[in-house]
C-alpha cells in the first residue's frame, strides 16, 4: 500500500510544473467554473487502504459519473441527487441530496471559493496548490481538499473527509475536456430502470 501511494504521489510530482506558485482562489474559481465536460481514468484510495480505479465523467453544473473498473458499482451525480448503484445488490441505489455532499461545492453552477465561509484552508505545499473547502451552512456533511497544479492550472487530486473523519482520496488521469457526453450517463432514473430491465 505505501509502495502505491508513493507512486501515486511522485507521478503527481512528474506532472507539475518545476516553478510553480500558489494559485488564488479566483483563478481557481474560473478555471472550475470554465469546466463544461471532462472524461478520464481515476484512481481511488479508501480510508480503509483499498484501492479502486475507473473512469470519470463530469458535465457541469450538476452532474458527474464514476464507473468503477472489475466492479459493478457506479456513482451518479444528476438532477440535484447522488446515487450509488451496487450491481450486487438487488436494493435500490442509496441517495442522497447533491447539496448534502461536499461535491456540491465544485459542481456547483458558479463556484466561486473566495466566497465566505466555503475555503477552510488554502496553501501552497511546494508542489500544488491545496484547497480545503466545505459548505457553510452544512459544516457536518464534511470536508473536500482539492489539490491543483499551475500553468496551466488543473485539479489532479482530492480528498473528501467525511463527518467521521474518514477519508477518500481521489487521483485523477489525463481528462479529455470539451467533448459531448449523452445525458444518459447521468440521468438516475434512466440508470434505475435500466438496471431493472437487466
Amino acid at each position: 500500500m505505501k509502495r502505491l501511494l508513493v507512486c501515486l504521489a511522485l507521478s503527481l510530482a512528474a506532472a507539475m510544473p518545476a516553478r510553480a506558485d500558489l494559485v488564488s482562489l479566483d483563478a481557481l474559481s474560473a478555471y472550475l467554473n470554465g469546466l463544461t465536460t471532462a472524461e478520464g481514468s481515476f484512481t481511488q484510495i479508501n480510508a480503509d487502504g483499498t484501492v479502486a480505479t475507473g473512469e470519470i465523467y463530469l458535465h457541469r453544473p450538476g452532474r458527474m459519473r464514476f464507473d468503477y473498473a472489475g466492479d459493478e458499482l457506479v456513482v451518479i451525480a444528476g438532477g440535484q441527487q447522488v446515487a450509488i448503484f451496487d450491481g450486487r445488490s438487488n436494493t435500490p441505489p442509496e441517495q442522497y441530496p447533491l447539496a448534502q455532499t461536499p461535491l456540491n461545492l465544485i459542481l456547483a453552477r458558479n463556484v466561486d471559493l473566495a466566497a465566505s465561509g466555503k475555503v477552510v484552508g488554502h496553501m501552497f505545499d511546494g508542489i500544488a496548490t491545496r484547497v480545503t473547502a466545505q459548505d457553510p451552512n452544512r459544516p457536518e456533511i464534511g470536508t473536500i481538499e482539492l489539490i491543483f497544479t499551475d500553468n496551466p492550472v488543473e485539479l489532479r487530486q482530492w480528498i473528501i473527509t467525511d463527518n467521521s473523519g474518514a477519508q477518500t482520496t481521489l487521483v485523477l488521469g489525463a481528462m479529455v475536456q470539451g467533448g459531448r457526453l449523452p445525458a444518459s450517463l447521468f440521468n438516475i432514473t434512466q440508470e434505475i430502470s435500466d438496471r431493472t430491465r437487466d
